[in-house]
């Protein structure tokens, strides 16, 4: 889906396909046709973006058969599907029955992760429409937190520096701009704005930037104005943007009947509390005693349904977020990818049965994102 901003800019709304389990090019194409072509016609869009997830094998082949990405690409037009960026976080086995810390690994201190980095780079190159401006792609905020040392974030640094110098061979090769954005998460060595601007200071920022995803940055109790503010001080690009929203519980006491619906085996939650306590996981949070202020979880609730009653959604913190993004005279990001991946582990009653109804879920979650986008005046394109 394609929006104009009143700069006269192009931005790109998708939704990431994470949320299904297929890891290889059978299986993606296959989910273009279950899902995405059946969003698609819900929302009556000329064109649906798709925030493609490939799993490193799928990322691999790829890379290494030019005919299998002007395959993709052809698939995805045929459809009218287009895809400007990737979701690289997740290496494989995203929807496996047990996630957890997996996620993290291999992480950049680890040559596996470069070479994923660039094999999905080198099929983005091919699959981005002719007119994007350019393409992106998320990725780990460096490492989880532990263990950490200094020869780990030299080790860091180098695979970011070559991944820039691999990146602008890429573009002279084949004239397509293909950027990298680092997703602070809270746990991770980068779970706030300020520890971006620190730890990526110094990074060749035509190739390298941020990804804000908006449940992390409500997670980390960060404000979106003061957040975008230390991003542009540090010359930091927000190079990408994940529609998501998380829980939060007022009062965590009151609400703890309704939390524990929503513990599940599949992916962390890590919670933070406004006066400073953390988890890594819900149920860790739910084992502290009486707590003394307002939880939010880090567990991607759809962006138009509220969740389990009396818990609320982060929504509030998605629409600030956007208007300070794209509310003004320009564009601070094009490209936005609504990132729920957590809807098959929902609790039951909110949890869509079959892919019917997940495929309307993920229309709605688009409709309400482009709707909050309407009132901020940016105009939905026809073609």
């Amino acid at each position: 889906m394609r929006l104009r901003h009143r700069d006269g800019s192009v931005v790109h709304l998708s939704y990431c396909t994470n949320v299904h389990a297929a890891e290889d090019l059978t299986g993606i194409l296959a989910q273009l046709d279950t899902y995405a072509l059946p969003v698609r016609r819900r929302l009556g869009s000329a064109v649906l973006g798709l925030g493609l997830w490939l799993a490193a094998p799928a990322a691999a082949e790829l890379a290494a058969d030019r005919a299998a990405r002007r395959r993709l690409r052809r698939e995805l037009a045929a459809r009218e599907l287009e895809v400007v960026t990737l979701n690289g976080f997740p290496y494989a086995a995203f929807q496996a029955p047990v996630v957890k810390y997996a996620v993290y690994r291999p992480d950049w201190t680890e040559p596996q992760r470069l070479r994923y980095t660039l094999d999905l780079a080198t099929v983005l190159a091919d699959v981005l429409p002719a007119d994007a401006a350019r393409g992106s792609i998320s990725t780990l905020p460096l490492a989880w937190r532990e263990p950490w040392t200094p020869e780990r974030f030299d080790a860091c640094r180098r695979s970011l520096s070559m991944l820039a110098v691999e990146l602008a061979a890429l573009e002279r090769r084949t004239g397509r701009l293909i950027r990298v954005a680092v997703e602070p998460e809270p746990g991770c060595v980068v779970e706030t704005t300020a520890q971006a601007a620190a730890m990526l200071s110094g990074v060749d920022t035509r190739y390298l930037g941020v990804c804000l995803d908006l449940a992390h940055l409500a997670v980390a109790w960060e404000e979106p104005a003061a957040a975008l503010a230390r991003l542009r001080s540090a010359g930091l690009p927000v190079v990408k943007t994940q529609l998501s929203a998380a829980l939060e519980a007022a009062d965590p006491v009151r609400d703890g009947d309704a939390l524990r619906g929503y513990v599940e085996p599949r992916f962390l939650h890590q919670a933070r509390s406004r006066d400073g306590r953390s988890a890594d996981d819900l149920p860790e949070a739910l084992s502290w005693g009486t707590p003394t202020s307002p939880w939010r979880v880090h567990y991607h609730v759809p962006l138009h349904a509220a969740p389990m009653p009396p818990l609320r959604a982060t929504t509030g913190v998605l629409t600030d977020a956007l208007r300070e993004l794209l509310g003004g005279a320009e564009a601070a990001c094009d490209h936005l990818d609504v990132e729920t991946y957590t809807w098959n582990v929902l609790p039951p009653r909110s949890r869509p049965d079959g892919p019917a109804q997940l495929s309307a879920g993920i229309a709605a979650e688009l409709a309400w994102a482009r709707d909050r986008l309407t009132d901020l005046d940016l105009k939905e394109l026809p073609s």
